[in-house]
């Protein structure tokens, strides 16, 4: 098996074992809401229209996803600064406070998942892994 299958097939697993909604339950995040919580937290000025690209789902599944996570509390629309007639997505505290939650679960489990690495190879798969997904399309 050559290294490009090796790696399919690492990043297979991964995704199997580690999805984004089992993460966050890790952190008491649950379901899509915690999906809409990382699309604005992704970076830039989110919109549902952002988010709806972020997810891979269509508009109208988009403003239903985000209607529940403002519904939750978790986040809140504020107008567009440079466009009155557009609505931004901004993480609420209560948001945020999720958000940085399911950062810390999931950096226990990748911890956990190093345990025995030493830390020269902790950082070079670090630099290693960052390199390969600024690399992936899209």
């Amino acid at each position: 098996m050559d290294a490009v299958e090796q790696v399919e097939q690492a990043m297979v697993a991964i995704r199997r074992r580690q999805s984004r909604r089992a993460l966050a339950r890790l952190g008491g995040v649950t379901g899509q809401v915690f999906d809409i919580l990382d699309a604005i937290e992704g970076g830039g000025p989110a919109t549902v229209t952002s988010v709806a690209q972020a997810l891979g789902v269509d508009q109208p599944r988009a403003s239903k996803l985000v209607a529940a996570a403002v519904e939750t509390g978790w986040v809140c629309r504020q107008a567009d600064q440079g466009d009155g007639r557009r609505s931004v997505l901004v993480l609420t505290e209560a948001g945020q406070a999720a958000v940085e939650q399911a950062h810390r679960s999931r950096q226990a489990v990748f911890a956990e998942a190093m345990t025995a690495w030493r830390e020269e190879e902790r950082t070079e798969f670090a630099r290693l892994l960052a390199r390969f997904v600024k690399g992936l399309p899209g």
